[in-house]
């Protein structure tokens, strides 16, 4: 079995690779579990050294590691490098605060001495996806690594030159050999995986239909498991919010990525009384966005990352047209080469549309009018998805109340776009998912929080 990396800008083949053996694979699996058994002992200040290290190379090569980004799924050259240096500090961030935060809890009780422990759990298998090829892997694996367990990547198959650079990466940097290896398999096989007694947990990003895949197969082998999935995340605008700024940050919020993000504002929910002047600006600085070749100065939206992604979208904007939802800029898909598909803007969204119940994962943005705050926060709400949001007001009494108490997810911004930061915990409820990446929630995540209790002969 092979698999083509194909260039999304130009659907030209990049590389192919051959799958793994079975033999392979088990040889991998041993070798994972005898280093991850000596890295466990390895103090954390060591861990800290090699994860500086893993720091410093990423950047000493950003430029390589986001040009074969643009080559695998066609990220944006400025993006790739944004991300290289966001990969950077979750290397360091860790390395500064792993120690901390596993250092052991001491717990007043009557024995002599009680307190909890924070260990590794061994081997964890990480699921990963396309559109952050390098950040979605760091920001499980940095923790994980430092946490002492050992890591096995299964990427998606688009991107399995960097999942082969991360690995090398991580060995570059010093780390043991098979502490990081990653797996060039395909689904059946990622199962028999889940299910192989040298792996001891799952983390999985990936779409909603994976993660219940992965969740039941994990489940049958009695195995933890954290789930990042999808989002259709609400951008909620307000009568009093400024309406320039929040135009200008929802189109990085909605089109950064050429749309395709979890965590994108997907749902742009604005209240009556400012509705028509935001649709105005915010399609007239969609306009402005251009769209190319990712390596080309000035290109803010690349390709889709596969043809029939692209395909699926413009599917779901159909679908939604037919429905009665209107077309105020985009929705065409473009001739010629390549997986593009241009920045759109969809009105007169209402329930039972798909552009309304499913998750737009592509340059496509859609404006909801609302009478005032209390619908808004209805329809952010109404959707089986619960990952991040955002609202936009001058009140920030008002906006933190609203963000605090009101919007169903798994983290809510005030005037600021939804985003992942490793001091913050990153995760979802309901159809986005359980558990929790970044800070010390993330790192904890994948450690046996072990209690101990010393009494005096």
């Amino acid at each position: 079995m092979t698999f083509d990396i194909i260039n999304p800008a130009t659907g030209e083949r990049v590389e192919r690779f051959e799958a793994m053996t079975p033999a392979g694979v088990d040889a991998i699996l041993d070798h994972s579990v005898a280093a991850q058994r000596d890295w466990r002992a390895t103090p954390m200040a060591e861990r800290a050294r090699l994860m500086k290290r893993a720091r410093d190379l990423l950047l000493a090569n950003k430029e390589d590691h986001a040009r074969l980004m643009a080559l695998e799924m066609g990220k944006v050259w400025p993006q790739g490098l944004a991300e290289i240096e966001k990969c950077a500090w979750v290397c360091e961030y860790y390395a500064d605060n792993a120690a901390r935060f596993l250092a052991p809890e001491e717990v007043e009780t009557e024995a002599h001495h009680s307190f909890v422990n924070f260990l590794p759990l061994g081997v964890v298998l990480a699921i990963m996806p396309w559109n952050f090829p390098f950040w979605q892997v760091f920001r499980f694996a940095a923790p994980a690594l430092m946490a002492g367990n050992g890591v096995l990547l299964k990427h998606a198959p688009g991107t399995f030159g960097c999942a082969l650079a991360l690995e090398r990466l991580f060995r570059d940097a010093g780390f043991p050999e098979h502490l990081f290896r990653s797996l060039l398999i395909d689904v059946p096989h990622t199962t028999e995986v889940i299910h192989d007694p040298r792996v001891a947990a799952v983390s999985i990003t990936a779409s909603v239909a994976a993660g219940r895949a992965v969740a039941a197969e994990a489940g049958k082998a009695l195995k933890k498991c954290v789930l990042e999935l999808g989002g259709s995340d609400p951008f909620i605008v307000l009568e009093d919010a400024d309406i320039d700024q929040a135009v200008e940050v929802g189109i990085v919020a909605r089109f950064q990525n050429s749309g395709q993000s979890c965590i994108a504002a997907k749902r742009f929910i604005v209240v009556d009384a400012v509705y028509d002047e935001f649709e105005r600006k915010f399609v007239d600085a969609v306009s402005q966005l251009k769209m190319g070749d990712p390596l080309e100065e000035g290109v803010f939206i690349g390709p889709q990352a596969r043809r029939d992604l692209r395909d699926g979208l413009h599917d779901q904007v159909r679908r939604s047209v037919e429905a009665g939802a209107r077309v105020l800029i985009g929705g065409e898909v473009p001739e010629g080469p390549g997986a593009f598909y241009p920045p759109t803007v969809l009105a007169g969204v209402k329930p039972g549309m798909a552009a309304w119940s499913e998750e737009l994962f592509g340059p496509v943005a859609t404006l909801i009018r609302v009478r005032d705050e209390a619908e808004a926060v209805e329809v952010a709400n109404g959707t089986g998805f619960g990952l991040s949001g955002a609202v936009w007001t001058r009140d920030l009494a008002r906006g933190e109340r609203i963000a605090a108490g009101q919007i169903e997810s798994g983290a809510c911004f005030v005037n600021a776009m939804s985003r992942s930061d490793p001091r913050m915990p990153f995760g979802g409820i309901r159809h986005s998912g359980y558990g929790r990446e970044l800070s010390l929630y993330g790192i904890r995540e994948f450690v046996n929080i072990h209690s101990v209790w010393v009494e005096k002969p």
